[in-house]
């Protein structure tokens, strides 16, 4: 069995369902609403388990969900290493319109640091890819990857949100995944996977797209990329083939963008194997 470390944010979401997004100061009214833990990370890690692999995340958390948060990883089978702080822990009000698109407003919350990280390495050290992404500090990030790579793990970087990242990281990584809109800085990178929504994603390195599929109707987006970032992760794993790790990864995510909510949507490996 693969074993992946994975770093980043976790807390509560609220999901809000609307007919059309708000145009200027519009007060629109949603058609339910539901609650769901998240966070990119945390639906990575979710999204490699369900894919089978073995897997350890690290987030930071407060008082007010962490016993909901251990329990929840503890269930998917994740181990979980939270570094719970004061305060409040991140939260995200994702607003869907009847076109399966998204948008979402995110509150950080508590923040990990660089001794979380070095409490983590050995979770690192005995992992075959750290699956990182952006919603964590910099410095996080830099102290995760110099870990991995005195052990020689393999590091993907999920460049979300999009930032500038320092040339330590553009040196380090060993593969970027960001969609078209999250590309900065890495204009001059070959190692990347640039994931282009119902189209597919995109191979730098050899410039082919790797299609999407389709299976109905588009009812949610939020978490597509993380659900592809976890199973494109494991894949790689396993294979160390670029091309059937995005086959996954898009087969995954063309199957989660079919059900509603983030985690929730996120298919086993018993599926999307079926499908592929």
């Amino acid at each position: 069995m693969m074993k992946i470390a994975v770093i980043g944010i976790v807390g509560n979401s609220v999901f809000l369902p609307v007919k059309n997004f708000h145009v200027g100061g519009e007060t629109v009214e949603a058609t339910s609403v539901r609650f769901e833990l998240g966070g990119k990370g945390f639906n990575q890690a979710v999204a490699c388990a369900r894919y089978g692999a073995n897997v350890s995340f690290l987030g930071a958390i407060g008082k007010d969900f962490y016993s909901q948060v251990k329990d929840f990883l503890e269930n998917e089978k994740i181990k979980p290493c939270l570094a719970e702080k004061d305060g409040n822990s991140a939260f995200a009000a994702i607003i869907t319109d009847e076109s399966g698109s998204n948008r979402v407003t995110v509150y950080q919350g508590v923040s990990l640091c660089e001794q979380d990280v070095e409490n983590f390495e050995q979770e690192i050290a005995t992992s075959s890819v750290l699956l990182i992404n952006n919603e964590v500090e910099e410095k996080v990030n830099v102290k995760a990857i110099e870990i991995a790579k005195k052990y020689g793990v393999k590091v993907i970087l999920n460049p979300a949100p999009a930032r500038q990242s320092c040339p330590f990281i553009l040196d380090n990584v060993d593969i970027f995944t960001p969609n078209e809109f999250e590309t900065l800085g890495l204009e001059d990178k070959d190692n990347v996977i640039v994931t282009l929504g119902k189209q597919g994603c995109l191979i730098k390195e050899r410039n082919p797209i790797v299609p999407a599929r389709d299976f109905g109707k588009v009812v949610d987006t939020t978490g597509a990329g993380d659900t592809f970032n976890g199973v494109f992760a494991v894949a790689m794993a396993e294979f160390n083939d670029l091309t059937k790790a995005c086959e996954l990864g898009n087969v995954a995510a063309s199957l989660s963008v079919t059900r509603t909510g983030a985690v929730t949507a996120i298919p086993v490996k018993e599926e999307i194997l079926s499908l592929l």
